[in-house]
C-alpha cells in the first residue's frame, strides 16, 4: 500500500508564510508527477501546483510568484512554500501523486493524502 501525508497546515495572518509538505510512504517503486490540490468553503477542489519528476513545475495563476512548489526524489516528500497568504488562499490542502509499486512497476495509481488545513485571517 501507499500512504502520502501531508503536514506543516495551521492558522497564519494574511501576508504571513507556511510551508507544506507531502511525505510517501509504502511498497513505492517510483513517483511520478506530484501536485497540491485545494478546496476552499463552498468551492471545488482546484489544482495548485504540480511537479514532474525531474522537477518541472506549473502553477495557477493565483498562486504565481507567492507559491513554490519543490521535491526531494530521495526522500520522497513534496514541498509547497507559502509565502504572501491571503484570506482567500484559505482551504484543506491535498497532496497527490502518481505512484508506482514495486509489485506492479510498470503500473502508475493516483493517490490523495488526507489533507491539511490552511487559514488565512485578514
Amino acid at each position: 500500500q501507499v500512504q502520502l501525508v501531508e503536514s506543516g497546515g495551521g492558522l497564519v495572518q494574511a501576508g504571513g508564510s507556511l510551508r507544506l509538505s507531502c511525505a510517501a510512504s509504502g511498497s513505492i517503486f517510483s513517483i511520478n508527477d506530484m501536485a497540491w490540490y485545494r478546496q476552499g468553503p463552498g468551492k471545488q477542489r482546484e489544482l495548485v501546483a504540480s511537479i514532474t519528476f525531474g522537477g518541472s513545475t506549473n502553477y495557477v495563476d493565483s498562486v504565481k510568484g507567492r507559491f513554490t512548489i519543490s521535491r526531494d526524489n530521495a526522500k520522497k516528500t513534496m514541498y509547497l512554500q507559502m509565502n504572501s497568504l491571503k484570506p482567500g488562499d484559505t482551504a484543506i490542502y491535498y497532496c497527490n501523486a502518481e505512484v508506482s509499486q514495486i509489485y506492479h512497476i510498470s503500473s502508475y495509481q493516483n493517490y490523495w493524502g488526507q489533507g491539511t488545513q490552511v487559514t488565512v485571517s485578514s
